[in-house]
C-alpha cells in the first residue's frame, strides 16, 4: 500500500514568444515575458521531481541511485549521498509548491524511519556506502554483477547525508527530534587524520574507512575519534581544497569535532616547481599564514583569469557545497572570487575554445554507455584530468623550465555537456545558464519525463537517457535556491555553525582574479 499519493503541480508548457539569444547559440522561443526564467525553472523542477519520485521506494523512502529514462526501472542500490539529496529535494519540492506539506512530511518521515534502522558502524555512527533501496539492507554483493562489496564508510557521502539531516530538522520542526538523533550520532572526527597528508601543514580527512581489511590498499589504524576501534583507512586523503568533499570538513568544524585549521590542510594547487610538474599547470601564487599555519595559495590561469582549480576540472567539485553553505558570503576573498571565475572558465571552454555551442561539464552518465568523468581538463590539477569530449581529448601544455607540452592546442571532438553542471552556475550567470539549458532542451532534445537527461554529446546528438539521483538532487537544490532566495542555506546554517566556521573562512585569500582591470568581464 502506498504511503502517499503525489500531487504534482501542473506547470504550463513553453509556447512561442520572445527569443533570448545566448553568446554562441540562439536560445529557443520562450514564453512571453519569461525573461526571468521563472516559468522554465518551475517546470524543470516539477519534471525533475518526477524522476526522484520514480526512483524512490514507497515503503522505505529510500531513492535508487538511478532510473531509466522512461522512469520505469530504478537501480537496486543507493548511497548516503543519494538519500541526502532526496531529503533536500523533498523539502525543495514542498517549498516550490510541487507537493503539499503533508506529502513532504510523510516522505521525509518514511526516510528518517528507515535511516534509524539501517546498519551502521557503531564506533562512528556513520552509514555504509551501499544499501538496498527496497529493503534497507547493507549490500555485500553488487546487484548488477554479483561481485563482492566490501562495506565502506565514505567521508563525503556521509557528509551529504548529514547536511540533509540539518536541513530536515529546520524545514519541518515536527521531524527535528528524529533528524537530530541521527545527526548527533555521526562523528566526523572518525575521518579526520590529525597528521594530515604528506607535505601539508595541517590535518585533513581521509577518504573514508572499512571496518574489515579490504583487498586493496588500506592503512590500519585506531579510529581517529578515539573510540579504540581498529579501522582500515583509505590510503588517500581528501587533500584538495576545491572538492565536493569539503562539505564533511565544514560539518566537522561546525560540530566541534575537528579543528578549523582543517581548512588549511588541503592543496589550493600543488606547490610550485618542477618536482610537481606532473600537475596540469605550474601555479602562480604566494605563501600566506593563517592561525600560525603557512599555506601555499596557488592558482592556475585560463586566459586572463586566475583561479583555484579542482582535481578534475568539473563543476560539481567546485560548486556542489555552495548549494548549502553560504561560501561567497563567508569567504569574500576566496570563494566569492573563485566561484564565478570557475563558471566563466567552463563557459568559455564550451563556447569559445572547444566550440561545442553549449557548456557545463561534470561526471555523469556516458551517452555512449556507462559512466564517465567530464570536466575542463586544463582547469583541473590532475594531469590526465577529466575531459570535455567523448574522445577524451587530453590537453597538455608547457610547464616553463620543466616540461614541454605534448598537446597544447588540441582539436576537441564530440563534447559532452551535463545539465546539472549548468544548473550549479545559476547564482553566477543566470542569463547564460537559461540560454544554455533552453538550447539543451529544445535544440539537442536532451529532455524527457523526468526533466533533463543526464548528459548529451553535442555534435552527434547522442543522449544518455538516464536520470541519476545525485545529479537530479543538485538540479532541485539549484532551482530551489534561485526561486526561494536560498532557503536551503537558511535551513542548513545555524548560529553555532556560523560562529565556528565563518571566521576561518573569512580570513582565507585565494589567488583568484579576473585579470587586468578586475571585475566580471565574461
Amino acid at each position: 500500500m502506498k504511503r502517499w499519493m503525489s500531487a504534482v503541480a501542473t506547470v504550463g508548457l513553453v509556447v512561442a514568444g520572445l527569443t533570448v539569444a545566448g553568446p554562441a547559440v540562439a536560445g529557443p522561443a520562450v514564453a512571453g515575458g519569461d525573461r526571468s526564467g521563472t516559468q522554465d525553472l518551475n517546470r524543470w523542477a516539477a519534471d525533475t521531481w518526477q524522476s526522484l519520485v520514480a526512483m524512490t521506494d514507497e515503503e522505505t523512502g529510500l531513492p535508487a541511485d538511478n532510473v531509466t529514462g522512461d522512469l520505469t526501472t530504478p537501480s537496486a542500490y543507493t548511497s548516503p549521498t543519494n538519500i541526502g539529496g532526496y531529503l533536500w529535494s523533498t523539502v525543495t519540492a514542498r517549498d516550490l509548491g510541487i507537493i503539499s506539506p503533508d506529502e513532504a512530511r510523510d516522505r521525509l518521515s518514511a526516510t528518517l524511519e528507515t535511516l534509524t534502522g539501517l546498519e551502521r558502524n557503531d564506533a562512528s555512527g556513520m552509514f555504509y556506502n551501499w544499501y538496498s533501496p527496497s529493503t534497507g539492507e547493507k549490500l555485500t554483493t553488487w546487484p548488477d554483477s554479483g561481485d563482492p562489496v566490501y562495506p565502506f564508510l565514505s567521508t563525503v557521502d556521509n557528509g551529504w547525508l548529514a547536511a540533509a539531516l540539518r536541513i530536515v530538522r529546520e524545514a519541518d520542526p515536527t521531524l527535528a527530534e528524529q533528524a537530530d538523533a541521527l545527526y548527533d550520532s555521526m562523528d566526523f572526527a572518525s575521518f579526520f587524520d590529525p597528521a594530515g597528508a604528506a607535505g601539508l601543514p595541517a590535518g585533513t580527512n581521509r577518504g573514508g574507512f572499512w571496518d574489515a581489511p579490504p583487498p586493496d590498499c588500506s592503512v590500519e589504524a585506531p579510529m581517529y575519534n578515539g573510540s579504540g576501534e581498529t579501522s582500515y583507512y583509505t590510503c588517500h586523503h581528501y587533500d584538495t581544497t576545491v572538492s565536493e568533499s569539503r562539505i564533511a570538513t565544514y560539518l566537522g568544524i561546525a560540530n566541534g569535532q575537528i579543528p578549523a585549521t582543517a581548512l588549511y590542510g588541503t592543496h589550493r594547487t600543488m606547490p610550485p616547481g618542477c618536482d610537481f610538474a606532473w600537475q596540469e599547470q605550474l601555479p602562480e601564487g604566494e605563501y600566506r599564514t593563517y592561525d600560525g599555519v603557512e599555506v601555499w595559495e596557488g592558482a592556475y590561469r585560463y586566459g586572463e583569469m586566475s583561479f583555484v582549480p579542482s582535481w578534475g576540472g568539473s563543476m560539481f567539485e567546485s560548486l556542489m557545497p555552495d548549494l548549502l553553505v553560504p561560501e561567497t558570503k563567508w569567504g569574500p576573498k576566496s570563494w566569492k572570487l573563485n566561484h564565478p571565475i570557475t563558471v566563466e572558465v567552463q563557459k568559455q571552454h564550451g563556447l569559445d575554445e572547444a566550440g561545442y555551442g553549449y557548456w557545463g561539464f561534470s561526471p555523469a552518465s556516458n551517452p555512449f554507455g556507462g559512466y564517465a568523468e567530464y570536466g575542463v581538463d586544463i582547469a583541473g590539477m590532475r594531469s590526465d584530468g577529466y575531459t570535455s569530449d567523448a574522445e577524451q581529448t587530453d590537453v597538455d601544455i608547457d610547464r616553463p623550465g620543466c616540461t614541454v607540452g605534448t598537446n597544447p592546442a588540441p582539436e576537441f571532438g564530440d563534447g559532452v555537456v551535463t545539465p546539472h553542471a549548468a544548473f550549479l552556475a545559476l547564482p553566477y550567470d543566470k542569463k547564460g545558464v537559461l540560454s544554455n539549458l533552453r538550447g539543451i532542451e529544445h535544440d539537442l532534445g536532451a529532455y524527457g519525463p523526468g526533466g533533463f537527461y543526464d548528459a548529451v554529446a553535442v555534435h552527434s546528438g547522442t543522449v544518455a537517457e538516464r536520470y541519476l539521483s545525485l545529479d537530479q538532487s543538485m538540479i532541485m537544490a539549484a532551482i530551489g535556491n534561485e526561486l526561494t532566495r536560498d532557503k536551503l542555506k537558511d535551513y542548513f546554517v545555524d548560529r553555532e555553525m556560523e560562529q565556528l566556521l565563518r571566521p576561518a573562512m573569512k580570513q582565507q585569500v585565494f589567488g583568484s582574479s579576473w585579470g587586468p582591470g578586475g571585475g566580471h568581464h565574461g
